[in-house]
């Protein structure tokens, strides 16, 4: 066996057994799976105003650096934020001010403990901290953790020489501790989970997410941020495509209106969970792609058939 051969056998073996919280790993789909397979490469983009990017594996890492420190947004895996660690240690000397989670998911904070010792500061929404928590003890892994130190409910606030991070809460959608973490002078946000860019989401309702409002939480931040904000997304299809503008984040918005149309027109109809689980397609919804429909159709089913 010759050495690509088995890197990416163990790359393959690392994805498979990597336990990510509440099932977190089935939302990437065939289509991500394989793209992260056949290019393991990370990549660190430059956006805009000294904030940029970092792909790798799970949910994309936003980066600010500046005279004063750097801040990063998610953390991504154990084994892949050193890379970004690194990468930000080649633009700048300064230390680590703050890590932000933008919600608790292994794919986003499990990551977090290769900053410890390394970032001064941990944030994320106060329900973040409460399922992060959670799902260690279910997982028996508190001691692999590194938690927030600073949590918030609606708003929180800080600046970070030239540039001020302040974070967003506008109610459950893909769980109940989903924040939006803008970078106020760059204009850029990191929606996290809350945008699945053309590609079927995760809904965690074992952490309280919700599909009714989730839309409405999307709404309440197109409305917050302005027209020229540049967004950054947790997943896409295409996994390149995890920045876009309001437009894209507006048919995330659509993608669950008609979700939830769809699942409680089908139950007022009379049609079982068997029946409304089988459809192939959502009424309206023609720009997702990939596998993942059922997940969505299940969770919608689950909440609105009570």
């Amino acid at each position: 066996m010759d050495k690509k051969t088995n890197f990416y056998m163990e790359r393959r073996q690392f994805l498979r057994n990597t336990a990510l919280t509440a099932g977190a790993f089935a939302f990437l789909g065939n289509r991500s799976f394989a793209s992260i397979v056949a290019d393991p490469a990370y990549q660190v983009i430059p956006l805009r105003n000294n904030v940029g990017i970092f792909i790798e594996q799970g949910g994309t890492i936003a980066w600010m650096v500046n005279k004063e420190g750097i801040v990063v947004v998610d953390a991504q895996f154990p084994n892949t934020a050193p890379h970004l660690i690194a990468e930000m240690q080649k633009k700048s000397d300064k230390p680590f001010q703050w890590l932000i989670n933008t919600h608790h998911h292994g794919d986003h904070t499990s990551g977090n403990i290769a900053f410890k010792g390394v970032a001064k500061n941990v944030a994320a929404h106060a329900n973040s901290l409460i399922n992060q928590k959670a799902a260690a003890v279910k997982q028996k892994k508190e001691d692999q953790q590194l938690y927030p130190d600073t949590t918030f409910t609606d708003k929180w606030k800080v600046k970070v020489g030239d540039e001020i991070v302040s974070g967003h809460y506008f109610g459950a959608g893909h769980t109940n501790g989903d924040a939006f973490i803008h970078f106020e002078h760059a204009n850029i946000v990191h929606a996290g989970d809350l945008v699945f860019n053309k590609m079927h989401p995760y809904i965690d309702r074992s952490a309280g997410a919700s599909c009714k409002h989730w839309p409405q939480a999307l709404e309440a931040a197109t409305k917050h941020f302005d027209k020229n904000t540049q967004y950054v997304f947790g997943h896409a299809f295409e996994p390149l495509k995890v920045t876009g503008t309001v437009e894209d984040v507006k048919q995330m918005q659509d993608y669950m209106e008609k979700l939830v149309a769809f699942v409680e027109s089908s139950i007022k109809a009379g049609k079982t969970k068997d029946e409304i689980l089988a459809a192939k397609a959502i009424p309206g919804v023609s720009l997702w792609q990939g596998d993942g429909i059922q997940r969505s159709l299940t969770a919608a089913y689950e909440e609105l058939a009570v």
